[in-house]
């Protein structure tokens, strides 16, 4: 089943525009100019109008364009909490400028926080084990951790592991397990320690390092450690969710890999991430396959 899927509840975020290859985004009371690259259309507010709305406006660094600085309109704060409030559990994200852009949160992946919730409350395993793997700032480990699993967080850099920490506190919650750690490494261990996950999630990037200086390319690392996570995952009941933000991976991709690797998929979506702007314009920012089977 091909679909598209945008988040419903947030209250406090909002892309307000998009276009020459930027976005517009309001994160409670902190409005942001960041660059998109799948933003190829042009914008529907005028260049005044985002200067006007703009706290912070991001460019990137000529010799390093994988970095970059913010401009900032005068007192602007550097970091601020953002809340998430679901019908069924709520969330705190400490956000702040980084020189890469981002600041420590995807809001699309609410679509997945929500899966992954609803997905563990549905399990008859008494506190069912979740894996996060490149899990960045940890909104799916504290939507698990929310839900009762015992969540087990992996990402090669300890500052976002310190982040995804904090925003746990955030949170009100506690005793997410933080592992700075190769990703594809830790699998392998847990696959030799007969370890088994009732949840696992991957969002890894297109290119990578882990802490020791081990190399990450989407394109020949990906399929591998796919197939040491058949191993991790409990065939009695489960959830899967991989998500990609690699421009040139189709959802297509997804769904092949996902069959081709896993025998006994049930509930199986996979498509679109995407968030719309008040003009109509469709940002899409990643693709996703995902299934669940429960007892």
């Amino acid at each position: 089943m091909i679909q598209s899927l945008k988040p419903e509840h947030w209250a406090d975020y909002q892309l307000l525009d998009s276009g020459n290859y930027q976005k517009l985004e309001k994160f409670g009371a902190v409005t942001l100019a960041r660059p998109e690259p799948q933003a190829v259309w042009s914008p529907s507010l005028s260049a005044e109008q985002w200067k006007q709305q703009a706290h912070a406006s991001f460019t990137r660094d000529k010799a390093n364009p994988e970095k970059g600085n913010w401009s900032t309109k005068p007192n602007m704060k550097q970091q601020w909490i953002l809340p998430y409030r679901h019908p069924q559990y709520n969330l705190n994200f400490r956000l702040g400028l980084s020189s890469f852009k981002h600041v420590g949160l995807f809001p699309e992946q609410a679509v997945n926080w929500d899966y992954i919730y609803t997905s563990l409350k549905r399990m008859h395993t008494p506190q069912p084990k979740m894996l996060n793997l490149f899990a960045y700032t940890g909104g799916a480990s504290i939507a698990g951790a929310a839900a009762g699993a015992d969540v087990t967080h992996v990402d090669s850099v300890k500052q976002v592991i310190s982040w995804g920490r904090e925003n746990m506190e955030a949170s009100g919650l506690k005793d997410v397990r933080w592992v700075v750690e190769d990703a594809a490494k830790f699998v392998q261990r847990e696959v030799k320690r007969g370890k088994q996950y009732q949840g696992i999630i991957l969002d890894p990037p297109a290119y990578g390092r882990g802490p020791d200086g081990e190399k990450w390319v989407i394109e020949t690392d990906l399929y591998p450690l796919l197939k040491d996570c058949v191993k991790l995952l409990d065939p009695a009941e489960h959830f899967f969710v991989l998500n990609l933000y690699s421009i040139g991976f189709s959802s297509l991709i997804v769904e092949t890999l996902i069959h081709d690797l896993f025998k006994d998929v049930q509930g199986f979506e996979y498509g679109e991430l995407y968030v719309e702007d008040p003009f109509g314009k469709k940002l899409p920012l990643g693709v996703l396959g995902r299934f669940a089977k429960f007892k």
